[in-house]
């Protein structure tokens, strides 16, 4: 005979024991009610059975935050969104968004190696382990979570000097960390961990409009004299970022036997995206490459410091920014900056955007986003020719 749960006064006549009094929902589904004492709240679980027999179990809690007489009604709703995750193949046990952020990690490490798996955990760390969501259970994820985390995101200040000088984040910076973060959940939701993306489907969309072109841009002539006002070594560090549409990160990495002189082929081993390429190079560059790997060993920086380790981002960012200086440039000329420059090139000099996207390691339509504007004097060169 079936037990009733489904009102106080029922609960409070029932005998103190460890196995729960079951309340079935559906066909093998059960939401119990545990009574340890006489003056016990009672614990709510849910317990589904597998069609291989197993029984599984969640448990739902006190829910002492409620008025007694809300306490059924507020279980039975819980337990149904449980049955219809375990139904459709989602995970019986417990994960949470920072579980679900550590998994995508890995799983990107594993797919595209460790630099962009070390990257996403950098993110990881300081923006969902420090924050109050990361311990959320994905089963309990609400747009509420979602819009409140976005809040905190937008609003956290960042340290710009050694100082200690904050200022406000930008958008677009937070755009990029939102997006780690959506990837992890979409990742969650493909594996069976949470069965939809109601949650975070609208909250985690980016901020639009608030990613800037790269507008400064160094002429020849600039590019020039901020290598001859940089030292030796940063000089022929700044000369492969004014011949190579490379990130300033990925030329750093670069070893003395990713450059094949005999076939003038430089392989680009790691970068943001974490795929290798190859560059076919034209004959000039190719003599500096020579120079720059010569006498090195194969795993030897190719653009290496005057101590012959590999340069950095803390190890270039001041050299970087007397050698701007002392060059007159523009105010805000960094190593980023020739990178931008040099793509401005090639897309000037009209050479097709997959090629420019494939050499650069980056997608086209990142670069028609962001350089497509430049292709409107080589439309306009174009059409001159046909005038008659």
């Amino acid at each position: 005979m079936a037990t009733k749960i489904d009102t106080v006064s029922s609960r409070d006549k029932l005998k103190p024991r460890r196995e729960p009094y079951w309340h079935r929902v559906y066909k093998g589904c059960y939401l119990g009610y545990r009574k340890m004492a006489a003056d016990s709240a009672g614990v709510w679980q849910a317990r589904f059975s597998q069609e291989d027999g197993r029984k599984v179990t969640k448990s739902i809690g006190v829910l002492d935050d409620l008025p007694a007489h809300e306490r059924f009604d507020k279980a039975i709703n819980i337990s149904r969104e449980w049955f219809e995750h375990v139904g459709m193949g989602g995970a019986t046990k417990a994960v949470t968004v920072l579980d679900a952020c550590i998994d995508y990690a890995s799983m990107v490490r594993e797919k595209k190696g460790d630099k962009p798996a070390d990257d996403l955990m950098a993110r990881y760390r300081r923006w969902v382990e420090k924050d109050s969501i990361h311990k959320v259970e994905l089963m309990k994820l609400t747009r509420e979570h979602i819009k409140a985390f976005k809040r905190r995101l937008t609003a956290a200040p960042v340290k710009i000097n050694k100082a200690g000088k904050m200022r406000e984040r930008s958008k677009d910076s937070v755009n990029r960390d939102m997006a780690t973060v959506r990837a992890a959940l979409n990742y969650a939701k493909a594996e069976g961990k949470v069965t939809n993306d109601f949650a975070w489907s609208e909250g985690l969309k980016a901020y639009k409009n608030v990613s800037k072109r790269r507008e400064l841009y160094l002429d020849r002539g600039q590019r020039r004299s901020f290598i001859e006002h940089a030292p030796d070594d940063l000089a022929t560090f700044l000369r492969g970022l004014s011949m190579l549409p490379l990130r300033p990160g990925a030329l750093a990495a670069l070893k003395a036997g990713d450059f094949d002189a005999r076939l003038s082929v430089l392989k680009i081993g790691q970068d943001k995206h974490g795929m290798d390429r190859k560059i076919k190079l034209p004959e000039a560059t190719a003599v500096i490459l020579k120079a720059s790997a010569k006498n090195k060993l194969p795993t030897a920086p190719l653009f290496s410091r005057a101590d012959g380790s590999a340069w950095n981002k803390d190890g270039w960012k001041w050299p970087i920014k007397k050698a701007a200086t002392a060059a007159t440039l523009p105010a805000g000329a960094t190593a980023y900056t020739l990178r931008h420059s040099v793509i401005s090139d090639l897309v000037h000099g009209g050479l097709d955007l997959l090629t420019v996207a494939q050499i650069s390691g980056t997608s086209v339509a990142m670069i028609e986003k962001h350089y497509g504007h430049l292709r409107g004097e080589v439309a306009a060169s174009a059409l001159a020719k046909l005038a008659l």
